[in-house]
């Protein structure tokens, strides 16, 4: 067992895009918010559907279903956000992330955890953390700072950062 799968083991959050479970660092959740109206932001990338005013913080909003290049459907009353809190470079931005449903914790052991599969040299599989074998099922658990790092997350936070009145 290599140590990088071992310090993968722990609590992570599983949710569903569609008939796909994926799983998130249970350390990085804020919270979970039911879907709520989202600002559009003008010239922010397709992914970014705006920002929320969540008790005075403005946080950017990411649709995971976009950033993964699925079909959009439509909110249902289990289309939740997922408060989390990302590492972009040298500081820590909350951005929420709206996900079909959400599923359940689960505690995943390191013997359940397999490396993500090579997929090929146009497949970049670099945000996947691993995947998490439950019982019959998978879940693909994710490197959430490098699914939404980069542009997308810098633009979001710069036009929260700027929307911020100075003191």
């Amino acid at each position: 067992m290599s140590s990088a799968t071992e310090t993968k083991e722990g609590k992570y959050l599983t949710f569903a895009l569609g008939e796909e479970e994926y799983g998130l660092e249970i350390l990085k959740v804020r919270e979970i918010i039911g879907y709520m109206d989202v600002t559009s932001v003008p010239k922010m990338p397709p992914e970014v559907c705006g920002v929320i005013n969540l008790r005075g913080q403005v946080i950017p909003v990411i649709e995971l279903r976009t950033q993964f290049e699925m079909p959009t459907i439509d909110r249902t009353e289990q289309t939740c956000i997922i408060v989390m809190e990302i590492n972009d470079g040298n500081r820590t931005v909350n951005t929420g992330i709206v996900v079909d449903h959400v599923s359940e914790v689960l505690d995943i052991a390191s013997e359940d955890i397999e490396e993500a599969p090579a997929m090929g040299s146009h497949v970049d599989t670099e945000f996947i953390l691993g995947i998490g074998k439950i019982g019959e099922s998978v879940k693909i658990l994710l490197d959430i700072d490098k699914v939404l790092s980069g542009t997308d997350l810098v633009l979001a936070a710069s036009t929260e950062e700027e929307s911020q009145p100075e003191v």
